[in-house]
């Protein structure tokens, strides 16, 4: 889809083109596209990144309050921001953050299937710098079932359109 300027917009970016500033508006939505987990992945993740038994082993993780395997917090963090980086959130630029809030409200399970849904909450240009703005975009990773697995409030730094000379903001 392409961005509007209304805020009940849904974006999905496979085919979306780069979004400015300008472009948006607090309220529009965008979704990402899919990634299924197993597993394999679970546990190469954990083993490399966060080697607790209850990320590497489903019998050690049972006897714990995830009650079986559960994916790393973490390796859900990284597949939202790849999600969000390939088809969730088309920013020209790319996605650079600023600061934020993380929350895991349930693990991520060997059968899920993420897909993030983000909305813009707060718009701020710049007073210093006219080629830019501050966006704060609320994003909840889901599974297949709607289940919230993380919920990220972030700002980015977002530019502005290029003026028609090329010398910064249009």
């Amino acid at each position: 889809m392409k961005p509007t300027h209304a805020s009940t917009t849904a974006h999905s970016s496979p085919n979306a083109q780069s979004v400015y500033l300008d472009d948006l508006t607090v309220g529009d939505r965008f979704q990402s596209g899919e990634h299924a987990m197993d597993e394999a992945q679970i546990k190469a993740f954990a083993a490399q990144f966060d080697p607790q038994p209850f990320h590497l082993d489903d019998s050690a993780a049972r006897s714990t309050l995830f009650g079986g395997l559960a994916a790393s917090g973490w390796h859900t963090a990284a597949i939202t921001m790849r999600l969000q980086v390939t088809t969730g959130l088309p920013i020209a630029g790319g996605i650079i953050g600023a600061g934020g809030e993380l929350s895991w409200p349930r693990p991520t399970r060997a059968t899920d299937v993420l897909h993030v849904v983000s909305e813009v909450v707060q718009i701020q240009p710049s007073r210093s710098r006219p080629d830019r703005g501050m966006v704060t975009v609320r994003s909840e990773t889901r599974n297949q079932h709607g289940d919230v697995r993380q919920l990220c409030t972030v700002r980015i730094v977002v530019p502005r359109k290029p003026a028609a000379d090329g010398t910064g903001a249009a």
